[in-house]
């Protein structure tokens, strides 16, 4: 079986070749990143969803969002959640990305891979690079069944955005809240295309495991004392942490502070992967050595207040849903600024 985690000089000229002919057609002239399509894997049969960057003259790119989890993604970035704090938006991304760029961003990897197969390019914005973007994991390299994947993802974006230019509303499903999808269809030795309209897939919900019960037991057999106001958030800390021979990853952090005195109270720092079945060990391991809980959790997130809602209920804590964290918020800015 072929090694899928090294593409071929094949694989690679193919996928230079559609991103050259991606960029000569410009769609971002026409496009908006709001004009989202799918394409359906042919090998996976998932669908990732197609955006179109460049409108706005700064990134130029086509973005295939993987799944209902990517597409979940790029609508929460286009709704404007993240416009106060864009950097938030790269731990929300589950896509292959083909963009284009100044020279100085390409690695030594990119740079050699142009050289084998005897490319040129020059000036700004003119250089293809190709990436596998995943929550809580540093951008990275592409394997053989992306790379042949997004290789299709550009050529039915050639495909579209050609049909689109003709035809803006084409995009639009009038009677329902569905996507155009671009479905293979093989034919002995060939695969041809067809549009379909499609519901949105939806992401996998993360089920939280149910809190155990030694826990809550331990809490309130310890006749923990209650006081103040504590803010809970949870958060991506934008530094990688890099492991021999692993995908650097960025490390999640739990931060717990008081809300009037501003005293940092807890943190922790996991692996995303990690923190749900670590995470409530060493909360209720806190308290115990504290000696002490709120009165009451202040969070802002939806999946902070699910996480925390039955700890809170077991124990006799108030848990509110508020705008802001103004002492963890100012705890981030700190945290970036020192980064």
């Amino acid at each position: 079986m072929k090694n899928d985690r090294q593409p071929s000089n094949q694989d690679w000229k193919a996928l230079y070749s559609a991103a050259i002919e991606f960029k000569k057609a410009a769609p971002w002239d026409w496009m908006h990143d709001s004009d989202i399509f799918g394409v359906q894997d042919p090998v996976s049969g998932e669908t990732g969803y197609c955006c179109v960057m460049g409108a706005a003259g700064e990134h130029f790119a086509l973005g295939v969002y993987q799944g209902g989890e990517g597409l979940a993604g790029i609508l929460r970035i286009l709704s404007g959640e993240f416009s106060e704090q864009p950097g938030e938006a790269l731990f929300v991304q589950k896509c292959l990305m083909a963009s284009f760029e100044d020279r100085q961003y390409l690695k030594k990897e990119d740079l050699r891979q142009i050289k084998t197969l005897g490319l040129k390019f020059k000036g700004a914005n003119a250089w293809p690079l190709f990436r596998n973007y995943m929550p809580g994991l540093v951008p990275w390299f592409l394997t053989g069944k992306e790379v042949r994947f997004l290789t299709l993802a550009l050529q039915q974006a050639i495909e579209v955005s050609l049909r689109f230019e003709n035809d803006p509303e084409m995009l639009i499903q009038p009677s329902s809240y569905k996507f155009l999808v671009r479905v293979p269809v093989k034919q002995r030795e060939s695969i041809l295309w067809k549009d379909e309209w499609q519901d949105p897939l939806v992401p996998e919900s993360e089920d939280f495991p149910p809190v155990d019960g030694t826990l809550l037991n331990r809490m309130k057999k310890a006749g923990l004392r209650k006081s103040g106001v504590w803010e809970v958030d949870f958060f991506y800390v934008p530094a990688p942490v890099w492991e021999s021979g692993k995908r650097p990853y960025y490390p999640y952090l739990s931060l717990m502070v008081d809300h009037n005195s501003g005293l940092v109270l807890n943190f922790q720092l996991e692996k995303r992967k990690e923190f749900t079945s670590k995470f409530l060990e060493k909360f209720v391991s806190f308290f115990d050595r504290m000696d002490i809980v709120p009165q009451v959790f202040l969070v802002k997130r939806d999946d902070v207040y699910d996480f925390l809602e039955p700890l809170a209920t077991g124990s006799g804590i108030e848990i509110e849903m508020v705008e802001s964290l103004p002492v963890i918020e100012e705890s981030q800015r700190r945290l970036r600024g020192f980064i």
